[in-house]
C-alpha cells in the first residue's frame, strides 16, 4: 500500500473520529439547547424533547474526552523512521483536515458544547426586568409546582419565562435539581390551572401542585 493510500486512510479515519467526538459533545448538552431553540423559534413545546438523554450525559462526556484525547495523540506522536524517511510524505502538505487547527476547533467547540448546561440560562431574559405588580394581600397566592423533565439551568429559566409570560405573575422560581417551580400570582388575574398549562406548554409536565 502506497503512503499516499495511507494517508487516504488515515484522514478519513480522523474525520471519523472527530465526527463520533462532536455527535457525543452536541447530545452530551442536547437537552438543554433544545429549551433555547424553543425560546428562538417560539416551538415551546419541543423544549424537553431530548430530556431522556440527561441520565447518559456523564457517559456522553466520557466518551467525547476519550475521542479527542486519542485524536490529539494520534496528532502529537513522534514519527516512526519509516514515516520520517518517506521523501513523499515530507513533500506533502497535510491537508485541513488532518490539520491541528482543525483538531483544535473541534476540541474548542467540543467544550463549549458540553459547557452549554452551565450557562444556558444567560439566553433567557433576567427576572429583575420584570415590571412590579401590586397585589391585594388577599389575592396574593403561593403554589409550588412538581415539574418532570427539567434537566439544567437553562430548563428552569424556560419554565421561569413562560410562565411570567402569564397576566397576574408575581414572581416565579423554578429549580431543575429539586424538580419543582414556585410561583407567587394574583390569583383575581390568573389561576393555578392557567400556570400548570404554560408549565405543560413548554415540554415538562407538572407532576402535582402544593
Amino acid at each position: 500500500m502506497t503512503t499516499q493510500e495511507n494517508s487516504s486512510i488515515e484522514s478519513n479515519n480522523n474525520k471519523k473520529l472527530l465526527g463520533a467526538g462532536l455527535v457525543s459533545a452536541i447530545a452530551a448538552s442536547i437537552c438543554c439547547i433544545t429549551p433555547v431553540l424553543a425560546l428562538v423559534s417560539g416551538a415551546s413545546g419541543i423544549a424537553s424533547t431530548f430530556s431522556w438523554l440527561d441520565p447518559l450525559r456523564p457517559y456522553l462526556i466520557a466518551l467525547t474526552i476519550l475521542v479527542l484525547a486519542f485524536a490529539w495523540y494520534q496528532k502529537l506522536k513522534p514519527r516512526t523512521e519509516e514515516e520520517i524517511a518517506c521523501a513523499c510524505e515530507e513533500d506533502e502538505k497535510p491537508n485541513f483536515w488532518q490539520s491541528k487547527k482543525f483538531l483544535g476547533i473541534v476540541t474548542v467547540f467540543a467544550v463549549v458544547m458540553m459547557a452549554f448546561p452551565l450557562y444556558a440560562d444567560m439566553f433567557y431574559p433576567s427576572q429583575d426586568q420584570k415590571q412590579t405588580i401590586v397585589v391585594e394581600t388577599d389575592n396574593l397566592q403561593t403554589t409550588t409546582f412538581e415539574i418532570k423533565g427539567m434537566t439544567c439551568n437553562g430548563c428552569a429559566s424556560h419554565v421561569e419565562n413562560d410562565v411570567n409570560k402569564l397576566n397576574g405573575i408575581v414572581e416565579v422560581d423554578a429549580s431543575y435539581e429539586d424538580a419543582d417551580a414556585m410561583v407567587k400570582y394574583d390569583q383575581s388575574k390568573v389561576t393555578s390551572e392557567e400556570i400548570k398549562a404554560a408549565i405543560n406548554g413548554t415540554g415538562y409536565k407538572v407532576i402535582s401542585q402544593k
